[in-house]
């Protein structure tokens, strides 16, 4: 055989077998490295197999990226870097983000229902609009958004159980003004109490303007009061609330005052130096004399 021809057989091979160890060390790095970093995320997402106790999802996201801004400040074995700095290293070498946003949201256009609920997937949402009309709704992962006429005018979590009613009493309140017997046992203020959007105060307050108002009359001040609250911020009505029944107040008008007590208040007057112009000050009148003449004339009325 050709001498020539053999050594470039050899050759061949030994890149060959070169080539096939270097993609097994090449794999099972990637294998270690993602068996690292699951290891890593599970250290602190996942404590002991169980998922963290969040009340939501906003708080379980916030939980986890707090704990991998935490993680940045450790140095992988092998490693001279911190993961932070590494990971600055790697973002100059990324593409741009697209300058057009992917939508994410599944769209669809459901009907609204004697209930004032709209038909998404196979729950039933509430939203502030008269029975027949048709309204845009986008599922996102966590949340379930109504628009009309591209104006955003409800949103609720979403839920993944099925045939389940999902209501806010704010979409009730207009029906409520109307009807307020309807109020005590409705399921919209049942989903508040649940939520924890109607403290123990409003019970309270909503005794006392029954007794008050009567049943009928108290219970619609208190719509009036949760009006208020789409106004102000449900916040500040609690304060206001809790502010109104140390005061002993159960008037609608008084809690809207408390409400509006902020911008009620003004700035103290300052004292201006007139310079000069103070040789012209003049001493502010008194009415003591003609409280004389007042006793006076009393003198001289006859008995």
């Amino acid at each position: 055989m050709n001498p020539l021809l053999t050594a470039r057989i050899v050759e061949v091979s030994r890149q060959f077998v070169l080539g096939m160890m270097s993609q097994e060390v090449a794999r099972r790095e990637t294998r270690s490295a993602n068996v690292r970093r699951e290891k890593s995320a599970s250290s602190f997402a996942l404590p002991k197999g169980k998922v963290p106790a969040a009340s939501d999802l906003a708080e379980l996201n916030a939980k986890l990226l707090a704990d991998c801004c935490h993680d940045e400040s450790r140095i992988l074995s092998g490693r001279m870097e911190s993961i932070g700095a590494l990971l600055l290293t790697e973002k100059q070498h990324l593409l741009p983000l697209p300058t057009e946003d992917f939508e994410l949201a599944e769209v669809s256009f459901p009907r609204v229902d004697q209930a004032g609920c709209a038909k998404v997937r196979t729950n039933f949402y509430s939203v502030p609009l008269k029975a027949g009309s048709v309204v845009e709704a986008r599922v996102y992962s966590s949340v379930v958004e109504f628009r009309q006429d591209g104006v955003r005018i409800a949103q609720h979590e979403r839920s993944y159980e099925r045939a389940q009613q999902i209501l806010d009493l704010e979409h009730y309140l207009e029906v409520l003004e109307r009807k307020p017997g309807a109020l005590r046992g409705s399921k919209p203020l049942a989903q508040w109490r649940i939520q924890g959007r109607w403290p123990e105060s409003y019970d309270q307050l909503w005794e006392l303007m029954n007794e008050k108002h009567g049943r009928q009359g108290g219970t619609r001040s208190m719509v009036a009061l949760i009006c208020m609250g789409r106004e102000f911020g449900y916040a500040k009505l609690e304060t206001a609330v809790a502010q109104a029944m140390e005061l002993g107040c159960t008037d609608v008008a008084a809690i809207r005052h408390l409400l509006m007590s902020d911008e009620l208040q003004h700035a103290a007057a300052t004292t201006v130096d007139i310079g000069a112009l103070a040789a012209y000050e003049r001493p502010l009148p008194t009415m003591a004399e003609y409280n004389q003449l007042l006793c006076v004339c009393e003198s001289e009325v006859p008995a």
